[in-house]
């Protein structure tokens, strides 16, 4: 009986023919890949596959004074009309993305990877978690184009202000002066009620940061922001400053840009159905199985707590 194999079956099989004198690394080196969403965000966990879409609830209250409006509520010890409190609750709704990727080899194949000691099953799997874990990495720090939704770093609803200048020729002091800026203007903007703990770089800026703050000073920049921050004094915990790739020329006209965030659930908090496979199928002398899960769209609960700048 004659048996042959075509170019893409051995290849795939990870078959390499081997010189006598060569001497062959047999550690498969896969891609260079770097996500960092799971540092970033917290996620949902209640969604299900089931869900078309997950949402969540926000209040508004309205509570007029006594004899000015605007003021306390003061009333007279025989006054009859005594201001009330009205709340007022919306929904938020956003669409939750069906995700899937099919998994497959011919019995042919695997037979041939089990006999090189290459399981092509196990390297197929984790190169569905590769793409698996890009794809969310880039849903959760600038949404999608396509379905029209957006990340950490583009909602459209938070104003960028503007660094003047840049970095890179920038003092430590006038990096500092940024950096409170922006976190003071968060603060501000939320009443005063949530300081950001958090800080997200581009790599170049990050990397200016961990220069020193002078030729004679062992302090590095970054430890300078850190322990001068208006984060840091306010609440008590040092200001975490992180490298972000997705932050590089995402800000207005491709600037660079930073984001100022307080990575909790109640603030924000991106919605995700791990995944789940469907059970292996024969197709011939194929075996076929597809991964699934659900992407949703990063929440924004209080917009309010979230800043950017640009210019960096």
């Amino acid at each position: 009986m004659l048996r042959t194999y075509d170019a893409a079956t051995v290849d795939s099989a990870g078959a390499f023919l081997v010189g006598e004198l060569e001497r062959l690394d047999q550690e498969l080196h896969a891609p260079l890949v770097s996500v960092t969403w799971h540092r970033d965000i917290g996620l949902r966990e209640d969604v299900t596959i089931s869900d078309e879409s997950s949402a969540f609830l926000t209040t508004n209250f309205a509570a007029p004074g006594g004899v000015n409006p605007r003021g306390k509520n003061w009333i007279g010890q025989v006054g009859s009309a005594v201001p009330g409190i009205s709340a007022d609750t919306g929904k938020k709704t956003s669409p939750m993305h069906l995700w899937g990727m099919v998994l497959g080899y011919s019995i042919i194949e695997l037979a041939a990877a089990q006999q090189l000691g290459r399981p092509i099953d196990s390297t197929l799997y984790d190169a569905m978690r590769v793409k698996h874990n890009m794809d969310v990495d880039e849903q959760v720090y600038v949404g999608d184009a396509e379905i029209g939704c957006s990340g950490l770093l583009n909602n459209p609803n938070v104003a960028p202000t503007s660094i003047a200048g840049g970095w890179s020729t920038a003092t430590p002091k006038a990096i500092l002066e940024d950096i409170n800026e922006l976190l003071n203007d968060v603060w501000q903007q939320s009443g005063y009620a949530v300081c950001p703990r958090k800080l997200g770089l581009p790599p170049s800026a990050f990397t200016h940061l961990v220069q020193p703050v002078s030729d004679a000073a062992s302090k590095s920049i970054l430890t300078y922001v850190i322990e001068n921050a208006i984060s840091t004094n306010q609440n008590g915990r040092p200001l975490e400053i992180v490298p972000m790739k997705w932050a590089a020329g995402r800000g207005v006209a491709g600037a660079d840009r930073m984001v100022a965030y307080t990575q909790e659930n109640i603030y924000v908090r991106f919605p995700l159905v791990p995944l789940q496979r469907t059970p292996v199928e024969f197709r011939g002398i194929n075996q076929l199985t597809t991964y699934f899960g659900k992407l949703g769209e990063v929440e924004f609960v209080y917009p309010e707590t979230i800043g950017y700048a640009d210019g960096l």
